[in-house]
């Protein structure tokens, strides 16, 4: 006999259905400030446990903490494209033990999110997105939708279609069963018993349920109001967790104290409370004003050469950012030899030493060239005309000849000509920096150190250098360490507590590097030490890099040794040789950079890295990776490596231009498989000024 009240009971009311429809199909597209844009429960956008077809601003990042019984989650989410959506999280499940090996902790799920735009909306049509949930973790909570969303004056409406954790009320038994009887059911939980795995062979198949809601844009404006109608019963959660559920409606407000701030508050399965509060900013935006001093008067020349050359590159240096290395003339042209300290555009380092150059140099001089150099190398030359770029500067009109008379070029073996000046060779650096190294997402849950780090810098010629690094433990909780997870590789990562915790001094690096130049497109590079926290070796690079060109290939090879935990001078027994090839390519949509690095990794594993990155104006990179390797099954928790990362200009941030980045990493959890040196510098780094 089939239960007709359960069967009911499960079915969604038809007048929302009929209005949700009428809405998503007729509704005018009117976009209000704050409708649609707020974090769920599980991150990314959304109402609370149901998505929505809307993304976030291009270039936001958010981060989101949400709490319904017995559930605590952690979102980290990034929106590169207009149309991609990404993200970690971190389910913390409050009554539920990570496992036999560590009973007094809380289980963590990890997970990697996904969403994509099909649809962009428009006044007839809805926009429509298709998501992927626990895509990359254990899928515990893994789910696939597609969903449309619709605006209508203070309303945002939103349905749609829930497989996996988002299904369980099957509402609409298999949708794809018309594709073959596969789709009828549903496998177990995908992703194998160490997780990480997409479930490909579980996708959109079993029973489906549909979802939706609706937003209110309160006449307050910062007030937010939400129904949604959710697919899941709660009867088949993760660990047997089964959850009583008085209501498929949850009820939720949401108050945006600010642009980058936003609290959320809700009553989910008709008997359970919920809090959330999410931060973000669009780092697409990023901006600072700046209190560089201004460019120098365009001035009248000079009457002739100069007698001494120092005021004049104290100046480029202080105005332009240039640290001047040489300067020759060949007949009417001057060629200034220089690497670029601090404005990220080399456009700007050049308009402003044009100005100096004019104003110190004769009127016989025709033509300001500056050959730049990173590390040694030569990576381009530029040439400029200085009739066309004083007219340029006295009058916009005058910008388009200047501009199109401008010349990038391949720069030469040797510079041509008489030598005026030669600065000296050589020289220490050095800046006290803070840093903070961390580990989470294992049994053993989030582990930091806080230090400050005197990175120093001592330079035999500008292709001849030693790079050290010295650290001080500020702050840590690594008490807490214990390293209780499995692992069937060489523990070439794992042991990152140790590392951490033996000693609150440490030499992060202590290495000699040099750079030298094969060809006109072909860089070289070699270095040995103590090459990062865990590693000492030596190792060598070389790199094929095209001026103007979208493509490169380059090949590393290092053989390391793992360092002692104390990080000093002494070293422990194991050794492996460790290389990549790798191609590198701006592929010219929407500023996405690709790179693809195969070969063997630090537990000597073969494999495959992939790395995609977005740069915008900002300065700010978002990226994404994954790695596959041979270690599948040793790999342990989490299957294979992956995370998001980013990176930021100091630009963006302080008063003065500088050409320096912080980068920040976000892996799952750290793990033995597929892990890379992470060496200091790299070629392609080197010769960024090549693209």
């Amino acid at each position: 006999m089939i239960d007709d009240s359960k069967r009911m009971g499960a079915c969604p009311p038809v007048p929302l259905l009929l209005a949700a429809l009428v809405a998503l199909a007729v509704a005018p597209h009117q976009v209000r400030a704050g409708t649609g844009e707020g974090q769920s429960d599980f991150g990314g956008v959304g109402l609370m446990q149901t998505p929505t077809a809307r993304m976030m601003e291009v270039g936001r990042l958010d981060f989101s903490i949400s709490r319904t019984e017995p559930y605590r989650r952690y979102n980290l989410f990034l929106q590169p494209l207009d149309w991609v959506e990404l993200g970690l999280s971190y389910t913390q499940v409050e009554n539920r033990p990570y496992g036999t090996v560590a009973e007094d902790r809380d289980l963590i799920d990890k997970s990697g999110d996904l969403k994509l735009r099909l649809l962009q909306e428009n006044r007839y049509r809805p926009q429509v997105a298709v998501g992927f949930r626990d895509l990359g973790g254990t899928t515990l909570f893994g789910a696939e939708y597609l969903v449309a969303s619709k605006r209508w004056n203070d309303f945002d409406f939103s349905l749609g279609v829930g497989w996996g954790y988002l299904g369980g009320q099957d509402d609409l038994g298999s949708p794809a069963r018309v594709f073959g009887e596969r789709y009828e059911d549903r496998p177990g939980r995908a992703g194998g018993s160490d997780g990480g795995e997409p479930a490909l062979s579980a996708m959109f198949r079993g029973p489906a349920a549909v979802f939706g809601g609706v937003e209110y844009q309160t006449p307050l404006e910062p007030l937010q109001l939400m129904v949604e109608y959710e697919g899941n019963d709660y009867q088949s959660e993760p660990q047997e967790n089964q959850q009583d559920q008085d209501s498929r409606f949850n009820l939720g407000a949401r108050w945006r104290l600010n642009d980058h701030m936003a609290l959320t508050v809700g009553w989910q399965r008709g008997n359970t409370g919920m809090v959330g509060l999410s931060l973000g900013a669009n780092l697409a935006e990023l901006t600072q004003v700046k209190e560089d001093p201004p460019p120098a008067d365009v001035g009248q020349p000079a009457a002739e050469i100069p007698a001494q050359w120092q005021p004049l590159v104290g100046a480029l240096n202080d105005n332009a950012g240039l640290v001047v290395q040489d300067i020759h003339r060949d007949g009417d042209e001057i060629i200034v030899t220089a690497r670029p300290q601090r404005f990220r555009d080399l456009r700007e380092s050049e308009a402003r030493a044009n100005r100096l150059l004019h104003h110190h140099l004769p009127a016989g001089i025709d033509t300001f060239t500056y050959r730049w150099q990173e590390r040694g190398v030569a990576v381009r030359e530029t040439r400029h005309d200085r009739a066309l770029f004083v007219a340029a500067a006295r009058s916009v009109y005058e910008e388009a000849p200047y501009l199109e008379d401008r010349q990038v070029v391949d720069p030469p073996p040797a510079v041509s000509g008489e030598r005026l000046h030669r600065s000296g060779r050589g020289g220490f650096s050095s800046a006290l920096r803070p840093g903070i190294e961390q580990n989470f997402g294992g049994p053993d849950g989030y582990l930091y150190q806080v230090f400050l780090s005197l990175d120093m810098e001592y330079q035999f010629r500008p292709s001849t250098w030693v790079t050290g690094a010295l650290g001080l433990t500020l702050a840590d909780n690594l008490d807490k360490y214990e390293y209780i997870a499995d692992s069937d590789l060489p523990r070439v990562r794992t042991y990152i507590g140790d590392y951490l915790s033996e000693s609150r001094t440490a030499i992060g690096v202590l290495q000699l590097n040099q750079t030298g130049r094969l060809g006109q497109d072909w860089y070289v590079m070699g270095y040995g030490g103590l090459l990062e926290s865990m590693y000492a070796g030596v190792g060598g690079e070389i790199l094929y890099r095209p001026l103007g060109s979208p493509l490169a290939v380059g090949l590393d090879v290092n053989r390391v040794r793992q360092r002692g935990f104390a990080r000093d001078f002494q070293l422990r027994d194991y050794e492996a040789w460790t290389g990549h090839l790798t191609a590198y390519w701006d592929t010219g949509l929407q500023d996405i950079h690709a790179r693809v690095s195969a070969g063997r990794y630090l537990a000597e594993d073969w494999g495959v890295t992939v790395d995609l990155s977005r740069e915008f104006a900002s300065g700010v990179r978002m990226g994404a990776w994954a790695t596959e390797t041979e270690a599948r099954d040793d790999f342990g928790e989490g299957s294979f490596d992956k995370g998001i990362y980013l990176s930021f200009p100091f630009d963006s941030f302080f008063t003065r231009s500088s050409r320096d980045r912080a980068n920040i990493a976000w892996r799952p959890l750290t793990r033995d498989g597929g892990a890379m040196l992470q060496r200091q510098e790299t070629l392609f780094d080197v010769t960024q000024e090549r693209r």
